[in-house]
């Protein structure tokens, strides 16, 4: 009867030649439905409300170059980018601890908390503070500093293979050791620097246009159709190394390939809004939790991912309109009480 249900409540589609095929769960389509829609409301909602408010229509005909008087600079260079900014940033990061939990096996093997958001965030503080490098050297200074602890935590938990465990032991070391590098680069730098870097630091949206959005869309679209394509050796891997090879995986090469898409997109991320906290730890479990599937789930994980990061800053320009906060505060306090609950419920359960 069970498997009966099962079916039921799963399709297969095949391309032509049936050689590709796909498992579509029921429940994962319409919680991804459900997502595109949540993200579609408040998009809206983020650029008609504000300061400056306008109609559906005003917004449409002003992006075909037909609106109002001063609706192009609203639109166009203040809101459009800064929602596009979030909705890229929160799939990158979602799907880049989707990528890196499933390759842990464990719920807190995400790149904040293993140290890539912390390595990304060394990088861009040593351009802010001892050079006089712009926002385009900071970006890569983040996205090397990123690469550089990756491929550290890599080294350093390869041992004849990789080990989750050992993988988020060691990357909370090195997360740990990069935060006291970080604290000391801002103390030697000048009161100017300090507070940019500092700012930098907390991470958000705040003052983003094309430019960062650019960056972000070339590296989604490049990675995410890699992962999509690996995803499915993901969930094979998930279940140890020596089903998936007795399934005909490639298990070090596909994992060292998942593992740089993970780390690309933690980076790329990191270096256009800086280190937004926990969002990539959230983001993947809320949508295993909502789909009920097993595997990666990378694209309810991305929709996941763009809708937290653009509810959260739109809740937190809304809520404090003179203050511009970053929406790194807002995804500190939520995530910081999801990991708090979720280690809770784990807790309770084993005892």
């Amino acid at each position: 009867m069970n498997a009966l249900k099962n079916s039921a409540a799963t399709r297969i589609l095949r391309a032509p030649g049936g050689r590709i095929s796909l498992r579509v769960p029921a429940r994962a389509v319409i919680v991804c439905a459900v997502l595109a829609i949540a993200v579609a409301i408040v998009s809206v909602v983020s650029l008609t409300t504000g300061d400056y408010k306008l109609s559906v229509p005003e917004v449409v005909a002003t992006l075909f170059g037909q609106g109002p008087p001063g609706a192009d600079f609203i639109v166009t260079t203040l809101r459009l980018p800064r929602l596009l900014a979030a909705l890229l940033v929160g799939a990158a990061l979602a799907v880049s601890g989707a990528i890196l939990q499933s390759l842990s096996g464990n719920p807190l093997g995400s790149p904040d908390i293993i140290g890539f958001s912390h390595g990304s965030a060394t990088g861009a503080l040593i351009v802010i503070i001892t050079t006089t490098g712009g926002m385009l050297e900071t970006a890569l200074g983040a996205l090397l500093g990123g690469m550089v602890t990756a491929i550290v935590v890599y080294l350093l938990a390869f041992k004849r293979g990789m080990h989750g465990l050992r993988m988020v032991l060691i990357g909370v070391g090195v997360s740990s050791m990069l935060l006291s590098a970080n604290s000391y680069l801002i103390t030697r730098a000048s009161l100017q620097d300090a507070v940019s870097a500092q700012a930098w630091q907390v991470g958000g949206l705040n003052g983003r246009g094309w430019e960062h959005v650019q960056p972000v869309a070339i590296a989604l679209a490049v990675l995410l159709p890699i992962a999509a394509y690996y995803g499915r050796r993901l969930s094979m891997l998930e279940m140890g190394d020596d089903a998936a090879k007795g399934l005909g995986v490639p298990v070090e090469r596909s994992r060292l390939v998942l593992f740089g898409v993970s780390v690309t997109l933690c980076a790329v991320a990191t270096a256009a809004a800086g280190p937004i906290t926990f969002l990539a730890l959230a983001g993947p479990q809320l949508a295993r939790k909502l789909t009920r599937a097993a595997g990666p789930n990378l694209f309810a994980s991305a929709l996941m991912g763009a809708f937290l990061l653009v509810a959260s800053d739109l809740g937190i320009q809304r809520l404090f309109p003179s203050q511009q906060l970053p929406v790194g505060i807002a995804t500190g306090v939520l995530g910081g009480g999801y990991l708090a609950w979720m280690l809770a419920v784990r807790w309770r359960a084993r005892s």
